[in-house]
Order: C-alpha cells, then sequence, then structure tokens
C-alpha cells in the first residue's frame, strides 16, 4: 500500500532535533505496529503548493495538523480546501488529523471555530460512540481511547453526511466518517508525549497557566495511539 502525506506545516526548527518533523512522526507510528505489510509513503509539502500530479498516484491520503487555522485566508489553505473536496468527490480513501480534521468538516459544509472550551492539550479521553468494523481487534472491549491534543480550535457543526464515531464533553466531534472514503480524527496519534510537552510549552502564554499545569499532569496517562494507528491501516484498506 502506498500512502501520501499531505503536510501542512513543519514541526519548528529548534524541535526537530529531538522530535522529527512530522513525516518522520507518521513513519515512526507506524513503524511501531510491526505490520506484516509495511506501507511505503509519499509526502507532499501542500503548505508550499505540492500535490500529486494525479490522485491515483497514491491508495490513500493521510493530513497532517498544521499551526494555522483552516479559516485563515491563505493561497495553500484555499487550495487545500479545493483538494479535499476533488478527493471526496473521487471518495479517495483519507483520514484527516487535527487540520486535517478540521478541513474535511469545512470542505463538506461543516464549521470550524475557536473551541468554546479553550485550548485542548496533553492526553485527552474520547468516549467511542459507534464500533466501526474497521476498527482494530479488541473495539468490542473499548468504550473510550487516549490520544494526545494540540488544538485550539475545532469543528462544531459537522457536514450533513458525517457520522460521529467518538467525542467527549470538550470536543463532542472528536472523531466521524463521511461514507467508507473520509475518517476525521481531531487527536494526534503521531505525537509523542515528549513532543506535546515541548509544544505547550511553545504555546504556554495562549494556552494559559491553568489549562498548561493540567496539560503536562495529563502526560501521565496511557494513551492509544498504537491502537489508533491500526486503525487507520485498517481504513485505508477497507
Amino acid at each position: 500500500m502506498k500512502i501520501g502525506i499531505l503536510q501542512c506545516d513543519d514541526v519548528r526548527a529548534y524541535l526537530q532535533d529531538e522530535f522529527g518533523n512530522y513525516p518522520q512522526m507518521f513513519i515512526h507510528l507506524f513503524a511501531a505496529l510491526n505490520l506484516s505489510e509495511v506501507p511505503s509513503f509519499v509526502f507532499y509539502r501542500v503548505m508550499d503548493g505540492q500535490y500529486p500530479q494525479h490522485m491515483d498516484d497514491c491508495d490513500g491520503y493521510i493530513t497532517t495538523g498544521c499551526r494555522w487555522s483552516v479559516n485563515y485566508d491563505e493561497p495553500w489553505v484555499h487550495a487545500f480546501y479545493m483538494y479535499i473536496n476533488q478527493l471526496h468527490v473521487a471518495k479517495k480513501k483519507c483520514i484527516g488529523i487535527c487540520f486535517g480534521h478540521q478541513m474535511m468538516a469545512k470542505a463538506l459544509g461543516g464549521e470550524v471555530a475557536h473551541s468554546p472550551n479553550g485550548w485542548g492539550v496533553g492526553v485527552m479521553t474520547s468516549q467511542l460512540l459507534q464500533p466501526m468494523p474497521w476498527m482494530a481487534r479488541g473495539v468490542d472491549d473499548m468504550s473510550a481511547f487516549a490520544l494526545v491534543m494540540s488544538h485550539q480550535d475545532q469543528v462544531i457543526k459537522l457536514p450533513e453526511a458525517a457520522k460521529v464515531l467518538a467525542g467527549s464533553n470538550f470536543c463532542p466531534n472528536g472523531m466521524f466518517q463521511i461514507d467508507t472514503h473520509f475518517l476525521g480524527i481531531q487527536g494526534h496519534p503521531e505525537f509523542s508525549k515528549g513532543y506535546s510537552s515541548a509544544l505547550m510549552l511553545v504555546r504556554a502564554k495562549s494556552i494559559g497557566e491553568k489549562r498548561l499545569a493540567q496539560g503536562q499532569l495529563s502526560l501521565n496517562q496511557e494513551t492509544d495511539e498504537l491502537w489508533i494507528g491500526q486503525s487507520m491501516i485498517n481504513f485505508l484498506l477497507s
């Protein structure tokens, strides 16, 4: 399987020596799954206007997070909005992570705005509302999963065709599916706890002292990124 990573941002340069850039984070996530058939990856810097020459160059796509908002009035953001629409019309398999999750919702008629609850940072738990056949083994025993989060915006209104799969009081639309080809995930299965901690410190002033302390403390919790990672592979193969 050939997966195209639609890269919407870079990790800050001074953090890359320790944590890598987004491509390395996704490679590390999927390598940890010990898959019998390891997918190949192609990376497209969509924030620099780089896209696949043909949509079918890859079997499916994953979009990364981004420090900017899907509501920013920037040419590359508008171009990305259009490409997500094109993927949808073609019913091409695509998984949106954080910014990508939000762009999927906005591009198909939903709404994205600053969360009324403030920043979502650190490890946060989502309730599994609707198990799906492509989810990794063990889903029958799971009522919730925990992931690293890092978002100020969130999906406040889903497109009509979207089905909520997981959420929380903090982020009700934490995971959704559209038809059999689009999957949106607000959390970051590719983020390590160390990177989450460093990123919170970078954004400390914006996050606020109380939420920062809560976020840092939450990193002591166990996370389910491997379950999510395997489920992502299953979704792309389904």
